[in-house]
């Protein structure tokens, strides 16, 4: 009878456990209470799968969540849409791939005939490669190792100890790791894979304040009024080097809108705000 309550009671705790640990609360706990030894963790997120570390901010907040500021992507396509800035059939030119969550989500929109997902931190771009296979969209993405600049060769880059996403060209912490990692221009890596210029039709950019250079390597895109949805990152930039980005912008588009948590706003290129630390920011020119 002794044997047959504990069955009983351990069946009961288990069921009360794993209700538990299916809330968000509950995820919470167990995510940051996975040691070390768990290096990365594949969950199902309904479409799709993800393979994650679950030390990193992102990673958690798919565990709490189910995905990553999924619904950016959704809003920026919605945007688009309605202002008939994307053409059908055209290609996305992701610039800072991450793990892919991005990458996937823009895939499983159906609003791209193909995706380059351009990943230069090699932690990122393995899982980025795991996820585009496991997700069988292999057909539709075309991975990038390398960072996205004005010249050919290498730079040094810091890896982010906690936040694979905050990984950069810029030092932001003294425990953050220094490497070596490939750079390309634009236009390279886009010819690189087979892609022409005139089939790029919205490029997406986080790339931790490495922006302004990355944009001087793809005039040819700016030029053609490519609706370009970057963060804008000041806070990495400075005072002086802002002002002149958004000059440097302004030469190209004149429609902008800024992304901020609480709510969106129309702005004109040349009146975007330098004193902010950091916004999400859309760039484009309306149709005649």
């Amino acid at each position: 009878m002794n044997k047959l309550w504990k069955r009983r009671f351990r069946r009961f705790r288990d069921r009360l456990a794993g209700k538990f640990f299916d809330t968000r609360y509950g995820r919470e706990l167990l995510i940051n209470a996975i040691g070390p030894r768990v290096q990365t963790m594949t969950i199902d997120c309904g479409d799709h799968v993800i393979t994650f570390m679950p030390g990193d901010y992102i990673g958690k907040k798919i565990f709490r969540k189910g995905h990553f500021e999924r619904d950016h992507v959704d809003r920026l396509l919605a945007i688009l849409k309605e202002r008939q800035l994307l053409r059908e059939g055209c290609t996305l030119l992701e610039l800072g791939g991450n793990i892919g969550t991005q990458t996937i989500y823009f895939a499983l929109s159906g609003s791209f005939s193909r995706i380059v997902s351009v990943e230069p931190d090699p932690r990122n771009f393995e899982l980025l490669r795991t996820n585009i296979s496991q997700n069988k969209l292999g057909d539709l993405v075309t991975l990038v190792n390398s960072a996205a600049g004005e010249t050919e060769g290498e730079i040094d880059f810091f890896q982010h100890r906690n936040n694979y996403g905050k990984s950069s060209a810029f030092r932001q912490s003294a425990a953050d790791s220094k490497i070596v990692v490939l750079v390309q221009p634009v236009s390279k890596i886009l010819a690189d894979a087979g892609t022409s210029l005139d089939d790029i039709g919205l490029v997406w950019m986080d790339i931790e304040g490495y922006e302004p250079r990355a944009c001087r390597s793809m005039e040819a895109l700016l030029s053609r009024k490519v609706p370009l949805y970057m963060e804008f990152s000041p806070v990495f930039y400075g005072q002086e080097q802002t002002s002149a980005f958004v000059q440097y912008l302004a030469g190209f588009y004149e429609e902008g809108m800024i992304f901020r948590e609480d709510g969106i706003a129309s702005v004109k290129v040349k009146d975007i705000p330098a004193g902010e630390q950091q916004f999400d920011l859309l760039l484009f020119d309306t149709p005649v």
